[in-house]
């Protein structure tokens, strides 16, 4: 029997503190000889990131114990922060980045316990530091090879970055000097280098400001020298119209590389003469489908090669799934099992491919698929249910119509609760939310937030609005020009057609979202009459300001959202939400790191010192010691219960179990 009570007001086992105990996913895969490692979350260890080894025989430990954080800050996204390599002796050897003082440092997991990692680069006091990111070892060569992210000045924007050779004996971990830079600095943006089966090549990706490189990047292609220099750097592929965001070898030295010159990532091969010329790239598996994405980090996978031959792929339209591709006849065969999205993350080893893998009723786990038999399994990092499934939303993939006649994707989560109904007659309130990015993706993966408030009585819709990735490169750039229009109208046209089939309760919408999110939530507050409330976190606000505030990767990002500043400097005033407070009706929950240096705190202060006296219910939490996305748990536990808060006051119903939101005028 189920009991009938207000949407919302439902009593849920899904708490906040089960949500953010769950937050996170295992990133950055390797298989080092026959183990597999990844970093993995710990937000209740202060969010700090640590990685974990499953060994040949199936046991997990965790490699480095706090306080030792594996993560990076170059580009203030991060990005690959590890490698490792299998020894003849001794066990394997481990470089990796430690978040709080970004050096990088080496570690020998089977030395004598109690054996520290030794740092391997120095502390800079100029600016943002020195940042080491995407390390690979070169067989026979007592170094690592990674990005270094060099800061020159105070500035966010005065960095540079370059390829470098780090030497693993320590002699740079107090001398800049004897870090070796291998590449010329014709690129403000690159990535890892990825060495060739034979040693003798190396290729790797950059771009320069004002394209992000999701707008156009190029492969460059340089040989190594036999005393470990790089030389004859010349671009292969890519360009500024057209998106390169992985490049690497197949085992008999033939260059992959993704590309969307087609208008969608397509798998492309080539071979390499002796000389180092390059044949014309062959398209593997021509589809209207993504084989890659987004390139937020460096590092970021979508494809791998077996020494087999056949490659390991993500594809499709919307969420990636893995498939096995054979290169020389196209035919592409999906793995198996109940995972429907697949995180941008592959290792390979032998005939086995191993990934992170979700689905709608189960997080994030590492999967293997053994290509010779096609079975799969998890190996690491398995789902459990920490409640029972019948909690979970049962969400469905659907596409609405926007202005236009234009197709909008969205995932939408009607609210679940075994033990509760809602009362006759009545709609539940459903909260709409926006991404960031906005060059980003809602993927569709079970996440405990979402089910903290649908197991509440309260839906949820996630709406991958126009210029998200996964639907080819013309639907992400119908946001180019049009940030705080397409995205604005992409969202209410999804919340009004929910409200109009009887779906939703027309007058309990609200909309949420964090960083490129949080914009889109505050313009909607600003520019549409759809919503009763609104949750921003950690947002821009004011382009103009967010334009000379923001680190350097996303600083010029607003070329091609809303145009160039020097050329349209009113559109960025008649745009930002910061100038139209006067709009502003409906009350709103702000959520802000006070150490986020992409949307920085100033843009939030500033909002609320002009909505300050207008009468606008509103309430302000800050969060010392958080970034750009909220890792620790207590800070989730709070922000979570927060935002119900929000909704039990202006939705009408009753949560004795949250603290009160005090809410200003």
């Amino acid at each position: 029997m189920q009991t009938e009570a207000a949407h919302g007001s439902w009593t849920s086992p899904v708490g906040a503190a089960l949500a953010a105990a769950n937050d996170g996913r295992p990133a950055h895969l390797a298989t080092v000889g026959d183990e597999v490692w990844w970093t993995a979350p710990r937000p209740t260890e202060g969010g700090r990131r640590t990685l974990v080894r499953r060994r040949a025989d199936g046991t997990e430990e965790t490699l480095l114990p706090p306080p030792w954080n594996v993560r990076n800050r170059v580009l203030e996204y991060g990005g690959r922060p590890w490698a490792a390599v299998e020894r003849p002796a001794g066990g394997p050897l481990l470089v990796f980045c430690h978040f709080p003082d970004q050096r990088l440092y080496l570690h020998e997991p089977d030395a004598e316990p109690g054996t520290a990692p030794r740092p391997l680069t120095p502390v800079s006091g100029v600016g943002g530091g020195l940042r080491w990111t995407d390390p690979v070892f070169l067989p026979g060569r007592d170094e690592v090879w990674c990005v270094l992210e060099e800061f020159t000045g105070p500035a966010p924007t005065d960095v540079r970055r370059v390829l470098v050779a780090v030497p693993l004996d320590g002699s740079a971990a107090e001398d800049r000097t004897a870090v070796r830079e291998l590449s010329d600095g014709r690129h403000r943006f690159v990535t890892g280098p990825r060495v060739s089966p034979d040693g003798r090549r190396a290729v790797w990706l950059g771009w320069d400001h004002p394209r992000m490189p999701w707008d156009g990047t190029e492969a460059v292609l340089a040989d190594i020298t036999a005393d470990g220099t790089l030389k004859d750097a010349r671009t292969v592929a890519g360009g500024p119209r057209e998106s390169v965001p992985q490049a690497d070898w197949d085992a008999a030295g033939r260059l992959l590389l993704a590309s969307d010159r087609t208008g969608w990532w397509n798998l492309y091969r080539a071979e390499v003469a002796p000389d180092g010329t390059l044949a014309p790239l062959q398209a593997l598996c021509p589809r209207e489908e993504e084989f890659a994405g987004p390139l937020w980090q460096t590092g970021l996978t979508w494809f791998q090669a077996l020494e087999t031959g056949p490659v390991a792929v993500l594809h499709g339209r919307g969420d990636a799934v893995l498939g096995i591709l054979d290169p020389d006849t196209g035919t592409l065969v999906d793995a198996p099992g109940p995972w429907t999205v697949w995180s941008s993350t592959l290792a390979v080893h032998g005939t086995r491919v191993l990934g992170v893998a979700a689905g709608p009723d189960r997080h994030h786990e590492i999967v293997e698929l053994d290509t010779r038999t096609g079975r799969t399994r998890v190996v690491g990092s398995p789902h459990t249910d920490p409640v029972d499934p019948a909690y979970y939303p049962d969400p469905v993939t659907r596409t609405f119509t926007g202005p236009g006649g234009r197709e909008i994707h969205a995932h939408v989560h009607p609210p679940r609760n075994p033990d509760f109904t809602g009362p006759a007659g009545a709609l539940p309130p459903y909260v709409i939310r926006a991404h960031g990015g906005p060059t980003g993706h809602s993927a569709l993966a079970l996440d405990l937030e979402t089910a903290y408030f649908t197991s509440r009585g309260i839906g949820v819709a996630d709406v991958n609005y126009g210029g998200s990735t996964g639907y080819g490169r013309a639907y992400r750039e119908r946001l180019r020009g049009q940030w705080g229009v397409v995205d604005v109208e992409d969202c209410a046209a999804v919340a009004t057609a929910l409200a109009a089939e009887g779906t939703a309760d027309p007058a309990r919408l609200a909309i949420r979202g964090g960083s490129a999110g949080g914009w889109t939530s505050a313009a909607s507050l600003v520019r549409t009459d759809v919503y009763a409330c609104g949750t921003i976190v950690y947002p821009v606000l004011d382009l103009t300001g967010f334009a000379g505030e923001t680190h350097d990767f996303e600083s010029r990002y607003l070329d091609g959202l809303v145009g160039p500043l020097d050329e349209v400097p009113e559109l960025y005033a008649e745009r930002s939400p910061i100038t139209h407070v006067e709009r502003i009706t409906a009350p709103f929950l702000l959520l802000q790191g006070l150490d986020d240096v992409i949307c920085p705190p100033a843009q939030a202060e500033r909002l609320l010192s002009r909505v300050a006296g207008r009468g606008v219910p509103h309430a302000y939490l800050a969060f010392p010691g958080e970034g750009h996305g909220f890792r620790r748990a207590d800070t989730m536990i709070r922000a979570l219960e927060a935002e119900l808060a929000l909704y039990a006051r202006v939705f009408g119903f009753d949560r004795p179990d949250v603290p009160e939101l005090e809410l200003r005028g």
